[in-house]
């Protein structure tokens, strides 16, 4: 079986199932816990060695979903495929310029109005992995035009 003859919308479906539940739960922490990261944070700068491992991590991540799911039709789809471009960038952003990323985070984490806004982001991205988690598990598959619906 090729690539081409997976249905585009189970592979949207299929990345929903990881990608909900995993956005959903830890944006969720982070939002709540955000303000007592700063230790965690500076011990994560302090090591170059885990910030290098951290953005490979994340750049290879992201780069799995945009290979992975080419789709761009249908908001979920959009969501997967934006995720995964937001997680790649992230990855290379904080390979090229890391000390910018520690800049920020640092001064998000410090103020009141930015560390707000980042746990607002934060609850909006945890909708969006409960919304993703819900396409996923729970909503229905389409059939391909003259296949029957697949078997749950």
């Amino acid at each position: 079986m090729s690539e081409t003859d997976i249905d585009p919308h189970l592979r949207t479906q299929a990345f929903a199932r990881v990608l909900g539940p995993y956005i959903a739960i830890f944006t969720t922490v982070l939002a709540i816990r955000l303000p007592d990261m700063t230790t965690l944070i500076g011990d994560l700068f302090s090591d170059a060695a885990n910030v290098w491992i951290l953005a490979a991590v994340m750049l290879a991540g992201g780069l799995v979903i945009i290979g992975g799911h080419r789709n761009w039709r249908g908001p979920a789809a959009v969501t997967v495929s934006l995720f995964g471009w937001f997680v790649a960038l992230r990855g290379l952003g904080l390979i090229a310029t890391t000390s910018v990323v520690q800049d920020t985070v640092d001064a998000v984490t410090l103020e009141p109005g930015p560390l707000a806004a980042a746990r607002g982001f934060f609850g909006l991205l945890a909708l969006m992995g409960l919304w993703l988690t819900y396409v996923g598990w729970f909503s229905r598959s389409r059939p391909r035009s003259g296949a029957a619906r697949p078997s749950r």
